[in-house]
């Protein structure tokens, strides 16, 4: 194939570029598997885009070279590629974030090599409101992605007891993430720091397992319970999203009974999934992380009020 082509997605001609080129060294993932994949994981993926400013990760060299964020939309973008303005603090402006509402704008981001998608809490018309509360678990090595389903299993009977259910996925890399629907009326102050006071009450229960400062040197063997992803101006990667990772590794939404299956196993191979499982996945379990979406949760009143967790 030339090293320029257009491909028709959907009525739209998107334009491709060096298909053939190696993105993933140690397994020779091209720019064409990715957007192979891209194109075949869409139905479960581009519900969880829909309406989310996207910060661009990209990799026009592969996960070897370098990389940047790109936050505003590239002016070089076809006609029919969204954005939604959303005003930045630190710019003093509004930035012109892509949106993607249709496959041929996720095919033209993956022939940017926009590997990593990573969305924001809140909707791009609602900043300020998160529609999600998240707890970023990340493991201090010798820790494993394992010791992040403990904490897991111990968070969610804790949001049980508050009266809220919250949803598993692997980041794609070590860690493990737990997001909490919420699809009503929130702020980020609320979230963030109610996620906080959560963060800490597990580290005061287990100290040599949890970690909720963010210091570095203290994370050794634990479980970092990263609450400060709940703010309007972070970004988490989507699921689904590839991870820019020796291999084409994919964050994955798991079930309740995974976690618990690898809190005892302590085989965190276990819950490592590439682009082909997670494919599989999506085939034959459908959206795990669909609830994300709709289920409607409230916060505790003390969540408003920065009243100590019960």
């Amino acid at each position: 194939m030339a090293s320029t082509a257009e491909l028709t997605i959907e009525g739209r001609k998107v334009p491709v570029s060096n298909l053939g080129k190696v993105l993933y060294p140690k397994t020779g993932f091209t720019k064409g598997d990715v957007i192979d994949y891209y194109v075949n994981i869409s139905p479960v993926l581009l519900p969880h885009l829909k309406g989310r400013a996207l910060t661009l990760k990209r990799y026009p060299n592969g996960v070897d070279g370098m990389f940047f964020y790109e936050k505003s939309c590239p002016k070089h973008r076809p006609p029919w590629v969204s954005t939604q303005d959303v005003w930045s603090e630190g710019r003093n402006d509004n930035i012109p974030y892509c949106t993607v509402e249709d496959l041929p704008t996720l095919v033209w981001l993956a022939n940017l090599a926009d590997l990593e998608l990573h969305t924001f809490m809140a909707l791009a018309k609602a900043p300020l409101r998160p529609t999600t509360m998240v707890f970023d678990l990340d493991p201090g090595a010798p820790a494993t992605i394992a010791e992040c389903c403990v904490v897991a299993l111990r968070l969610r009977a804790a949001l049980r007891d508050v009266g809220l259910e919250s949803f598993p996925k692997t980041s794609g890399s070590k860690g493990l993430q737990l997001y909490v629907p919420l699809n009503t009326p929130a702020t980020f102050d609320a979230t963030k720091g109610f996620a906080h006071r959560l963060a800490e009450a597990q580290e005061k229960d287990d100290p040599k397992l949890v970690v909720s400062k963010m210091q570095k040197n203290l994370r050794d063997g634990k479980v970092l319970i990263d609450w400060s992803q709940n703010d309007d101006h972070k970004t988490t990667v989507c699921v689904y999203s590839l991870r820019a990772k020796e291999q084409p590794a994919v964050s994955t939404p798991l079930a309740w009974d995974e976690v618990e299956s690898c809190a005892k196993s302590k085989k965190p191979g276990e819950l490592v999934f590439d682009t082909k499982a997670a494919l599989r996945r999506a085939e034959s379990h459908g959206d795990l992380f669909a609830p994300v979406l709709k289920l409607k949760q409230r916060l505790p009143k003390s969540a408003a009020s920065g009243s100590a967790l019960v």
